[in-house]
This record gives C-alpha cells, sequence and structure tokens, in this order.
C-alpha cells in the first residue's frame, strides 16, 4: 500500500484538497496517509462498498475504549447516546424513534417556512458588499433546526455558537483551547435541553422535540440524556453541513456562471453535493478480519472513508473536476450510506433546492466581490467568508 504525506493544515490543501485525494486514488483503492495514521478507501467503489459493509462501524470496540479525559466529560456525555456514534442495537433503536418524528410529510411541510426565511434573509441585507456566509447560509438551516425543535428563533445565534464551539472538536486543528470551548459548549447545551425537555414533557406542542418525547419504538421512548444527544446531533449535523453546502454551492454557481431555478435546483443540488461536499472524511473501525482491496483488516483498525475523493472518481463522473449540473445523474456518497446514511438528508435538500432559486431570482446580478477562501476546518470543508456584491 502507498503511503502519501499531507497535512490537513496546509494552506494549499485547505484550498484545495482534491489534488491529493487524486495522488491517493491513482495509488489503488486504498492509500495509508501517515499524518493522520489511517488507512484510506479513496475510490468510489471502496468508500460506497464500507460504508455498507457491516464488518465495519462508527462504534469503538470495547476493548479499544479509553477513559475520557476529565475536561472532555461534559462532551462525552453527550456523544455516548448520539447514534451517529452507535452500532446495533442501540442505533438500531435510536434511528427508528427519531425516523418516527422526523417524517417526510413533517420535513415536505418546511417547504413554504423556508422560501419566507430566504426571503426575510434577502430583504434584510445591506446595499453594497455583503458577506453570504452569515447573511444568508448560517441562518437558514439553524433557525429551520430550532423552529423544528420548537426554539425561539431569538435562540438562534446561541445554538450556533454552542454547535461552533462543538464540532471544532472534530477538526485538524483540535487544540486544548478548543477542547475546553467544546466542553464547556456541550454542558451549557445540555443544561439548556434539559429544561426544556422538561418544560416540553409537562406541556407537549406541535414540535419535533414533543415528537420526539412521544414516539415509541417496542414500548421503548427516548431517555433525557438521548433527547439530549439526538437534539444536539441535527443541530449541529444539520448546521455545519448545511452551511458549508450552500456556501460551496452558491462558490460554484458564480464561478462557473450557472443559472439556477426551481425546475433546475434539484440536480444542481446533487452536482454541488458531488462536486464540493462538506464533510470529506469519516471514519469506521473493523469488527473482524477482513481482507479488501489487497488489504487485511483486522478487529479494531480504523479506516477513512474519503467522500470528497469519491466524489471526483474518474471511473465513475467523467471529467469530474468540473461542475456540471447536466452530466449523467450517478448517486453520490455525500449524505453517507448503509446504516448511517444521514437521517438528515431530505431536509438538506429542501433546504437547498428552496433557497438557492430565490437567492439568484432576487438577486440577479450577484457577483463576487472577492475570491472565495476555504476555512481551515478538516474534515469539514466550506469557506471562511463569501463576499459578493449585489
Amino acid at each position: 500500500m502507498h503511503s502519501f504525506a499531507q497535512s490537513p493544515n496546509d494552506p494549499g490543501f485547505v484550498q484545495d484538497p482534491y489534488q491529493f485525494y487524486d495522488r491517493l486514488r491513482a495509488a489503488g483503492d486504498l492509500a495509508y496517509w501517515p499524518d493522520y495514521d489511517l488507512i484510506c478507501a479513496t475510490s468510489h467503489r471502496a468508500v460506497h462498498a464500507l460504508l455498507r459493509d457491516r464488518r465495519f462501524g462508527r462504534e469503538i470496540p470495547a476493548e479499544l475504549a479509553r477513559p475520557v479525559p476529565e475536561h472532555l466529560r461534559p462532551f462525552y456525555r453527550i456523544e455516548d447516546h448520539s447514534m451517529l456514534e452507535l452500532e446495533a442495537p442501540r442505533h438500531t433503536r435510536l434511528r427508528g424513534l427519531v425516523l418516527r418524528a422526523f417524517t417526510s410529510r413533517r420535513i415536505a411541510a418546511l417547504g413554504p417556512e423556508i422560501a419566507a426565511l430566504a426571503h426575510r434573509l434577502i430583504d434584510d441585507m445591506p446595499q453594497g458588499d455583503v458577506d453570504l456566509l452569515t447573511a444568508f447560509c448560517q441562518p437558514i438551516p439553524v433557525i429551520v433546526i430550532a423552529r423544528l425543535l420548537g426554539v425561539p428563533d431569538d435562540m438562534a445565534p446561541q445554538l450556533l455558537r454552542w454547535s461552533n464551539d462543538m464540532v471544532a472538536l472534530y477538526q485538524a486543528r483540535r487544540s486544548r483551547a478548543i477542547e475546553d470551548a467544546a466542553a464547556s459548549a456541550a454542558a451549557e447545551f445540555a443544561a439548556f435541553l434539559e429544561d426544556y425537555i422538561a418544560q416540553r414533557r409537562n406541556s407537549p406542542r406541535e414540535d419535533l422535540l414533543s415528537q420526539l418525547i412521544a414516539a415509541e419504538e417496542a414500548g421503548e421512548r427516548l431517555s433525557t440524556d438521548e433527547l439530549i444527544a439526538t437534539c444536539v446531533l441535527l443541530l449541529n449535523a444539520g448546521h455545519e453541513a448545511t452551511v458549508h453546502t450552500l456556501g460551496n454551492g452558491i462558490k460554484a454557481l458564480l464561478e462557473t456562471g450557472t443559472m439556477i431555478t426551481t425546475d433546475t435546483a434539484a440536480p444542481i443540488t446533487e452536482e454541488i453535493m458531488r462536486f464540493d461536499p462538506p464533510l470529506h472524511l469519516f471514519t469506521r473501525y473493523a469488527y473482524e478480519d477482513a481482507d479488501l482491496y489487497g488489504h487485511v483488516f483486522r478487529r479494531g483498525d480504523k479506516v477513512a472513508l474519503m467522500l470528497g475523493a469519491a466524489g471526483r472518481d474518474p471511473q465513475v463522473y467523467a471529467e469530474p473536476h468540473r461542475f456540471d449540473p447536466t452530466r449523467e445523474a450517478r448517486p453520490h456518497l455525500a449524505f453517507g450510506g448503509g446504516a448511517h446514511f444521514c437521517v438528515g438528508a431530505p431536509l438538506a435538500r429542501l433546504e437547498l433546492v428552496t433557497a438557492l432559486p430565490i437567492l439568484f431570482d432576487r438577486l440577479p446580478g450577484l457577483e463576487l466581490a472577492e475570491p472565495p477562501r476555504y476555512a481551515d476546518l478538516y474534515h469539514f470543508h466550506g469557506l471562511e467568508r463569501l463576499m459578493v456584491r449585489r
């Protein structure tokens, strides 16, 4: 297996990780990334297969688990109950309960609200140059999640701060200061949600949180800890990914001169997710010995599924580095796959297909005011800011 050194914090890599992915993929389905000490699945077929291979999963094997550092206990008190980090049977139970509340009908009903929110944000934009990340891309997903949970809109900035501090713990630039901030945010977020859950238990409403409280699966309901972890996951995963997708998508549309309308929004959204996805690396543990693509994984081995590399695989996508919404439709892997396929994918798609056409219809003369730059967020992939001229 070939080894390729590359700092994930290197400025050149931050701005364009795809050249590195091409080098990895050219060496075969698997390559070793010493900076992460990880074997990486880089081809579309390998990532697709590993997402669905039940010999691999998200939950660390019990014998490899290590004590949580004291200063991170508030963070892992939530993480330990997150369905993103669990496998069957707990994952199956939690996901089933969430899907009973997070229905396609409930999501589809949000369309008019998302449209009205997009119009209001555009109405509130100042004349001249504006940062669309803060004026448009960030507010939409966090306000939508807040409304789903029944939290007032004016709590959105605080939810955003908690979310940003918590997800920073997954980034390559992680430091003790970032860990302390993540733990503090987790403790504050959990305390807020515990109080809010108690209110909803006593006085249910027509919101997702009340539905999550009421949802049952085989006579079981979500515990308070599970409810807190689920609400945090819905906000953090939904906010982080959708903000980056909106920003990366607007950048691609402006740089390529691509027009987007209600009729073309669906295929353009899928091409945005393939071309420049918000999450580039997702890990799995081997639960048993497995011989794949010329390498024998042993129980406990960790593998990185390179979602960003899979979307640019020339064996699946012709001219993969070209943004082309008219290309033949081929499934992408930006939402993952298998048992952990993103539960929020329908909502993310709805936000994109609703908000992007409104933005470009309302601001037909929109143009970049400065070259967009990606932020040092790996393994997330999103912009520092998106300055445009109306």
